[in-house]
């Protein structure tokens, strides 16, 4: 039966649903006649709160709120790298052919393409058991990726049936598992995780194999492990952004995952066209074939960018299920925490320092802590390292958010904007001077 609430109020991205008992924490709902993507937040014996991952305007009291039964989550399949998606995994060129620039409200699309075919192999055996993360067919995506479509990590079983190689769609069933209470599950290449639930591993090793940056000042005297976090504090015009661009561009991760957090349209922009044009001194495949973007960037709804971080270290957590190693950029943290503390306001919850919510540090700590080398549940090896810019106001390193990510990062790689100035200055002063190349 479907759950239904009526809107009683509406406070910017933020709305509530009173007298309906039959929500749930974390699940996803559809808000108004245009079904717009919420999420609740919080539920009281008369009141149920949804912060809603679309702009508002024009919801009134008195329109319905319907519940999905399922938890915010996003889907993964084949189809995910060299894609761009909003905060919530909606592809945004699929959305720009529908609506052109901006993104239209109430849209609803699929996450990835359903009918496309791809080219599989199954490596499932029939008679064998299956346990959860096991590997039972690889697609290939792109020319740099091998998809390993696993078992879900809930689900166990003899398998009774598989199909024959060939190409499926992302929702064909591949193998029939058979349960110990005799009950049949239909396996596909698609799976669906709730964004704030981290992915099951057998294991947490230590993280002591050096990620190669490709950047000399940092390999040699700032090193930063695979599984590693590291944040990139500094003032506007230091050269965040640009430090993260290179990161992306040559350090050995199998994967990138660059989440553009509140930033500049300009700078996803950058990031897409780039990569296109830049090769992988790797595979010799452009850099975007290993490269997943998430854009949230400034005018977008700022109830979908504090979700954009859960739904980047998602998907980096589905590959690194597979046996990758995975570097995540969020550019940056700054503007994620700028969301919590707007959408904390509207919630009317105390304030902290600098009108911050109080639990800025548990959500600092919950994502920078889904770093990891870990052994996987199918006894492979991957990893997530976590490199996140940081923009306090005026370059002051004391701020809550920088001093907040210093506790949970072990790498702090401070830009100074005297000094990024002071390089304007010196080349300034040495137009005139030929510069010869050396090779330290």
């Amino acid at each position: 039966m479907e759950k239904l609430g009526v809107i009683s109020g509406v406070n910017g991205p933020v709305i509530y649903v009173k007298n309906q008992m039959g929500f749930m924490i974390g699940e996803m709902v559809l808000v108004g006649t245009q079904k717009l993507v919420g999420e609740v937040i919080s539920i009281t014996t008369d009141l149920t709160t949804v912060e809603v991952y679309e702009d508002t305007t024009g919801l009134k009291p008195g329109d319905t709120v319907a519940g999905t039964g399922a938890a915010m989550s996003v889907t993964l399949a084949p189809g995910i790298v060299s894609n761009i998606f909003d905060g919530i995994e909606r592809p945004l060129a699929v959305i720009g052919e529908m609506c052109g620039k901006y993104i239209g409200r109430g849209i609803s699309v699929s996450a990835l393409d359903e009918e496309k075919q791809h080219e599989t192999t199954i490596t499932a055996v029939v008679g064998d058991m299956a346990y959860p993360g096991q590997i039972i067919a690889t697609v290939p995506e792109g020319r740099a990726i091998v998809h390993k479509v696993m078992i879900p990590p809930n689900v166990s079983g003899k398998i009774i049936s598989a199909v024959p190689d060939g190409a499926y769609k992302i929702w064909d069933t591949l193998v029939v598992l058979e349960q110990e209470d005799g009950s049949q599950v239909n396996i596909t290449m698609a799976q669906k995780w709730p964004i704030r639930v981290p992915r099951p591993i057998a294991k947490r090793e230590s993280a002591t194999i050096p990620l190669q940056t490709g950047q000399r000042i940092i390999d040699s005297l700032f090193p930063l492990a695979k599984g590693g976090t590291a944040a990139i504090p500094g003032g506007f015009g230091t050269g965040k952004t640009m430090t993260q661009h290179q990161l992306a561009k040559w350090s050995d991760a199998d994967l990138i995952i660059y989440i553009g957090c509140g930033e500049r349209g300009n700078e996803m922009t950058e990031v897409l066209e780039d990569f296109k044009k830049l090769v992988d001194p790797r595979t010799g495949n452009p850099l975007l074939d290993r490269t997943v973007l998430i854009a949230n960037t400034s005018n977008m709804p700022v109830a979908a960018r504090e979700a954009s971080i859960y739904t980047g270290v998602t998907l980096a957590e589905y590959y690194r299920d597979m046996g990758y190693h995975v570097a995540i950029m969020a550019d940056s943290t700054s503007r994620w925490a700028e969301a919590l503390r707007e959408l904390s306001g509207r919630l009317e919850e105390m304030p902290a320092e600098e009108g911050f919510p109080a639990y800025l540090a548990s959500k600092l700590s919950s994502f920078y802590e889904r770093a990891g080398y870990v052994q996987n549940l199918n006894g492979t090896e991957g990893s997530i390292t976590i490199i996140g810019a940081v923009s306090p106001q005026g370059g002051d390193f004391s701020e809550l958010v920088t001093q907040n990510t210093t506790r949970f990062v072990r790498c702090f790689f401070a830009l100074d904007k005297s000094l990024a100035y002071a390089r304007r200055i010196i080349v300034k002063l040495h137009k005139n001077i030929r510069l010869i190349p050396c090779d330290f």
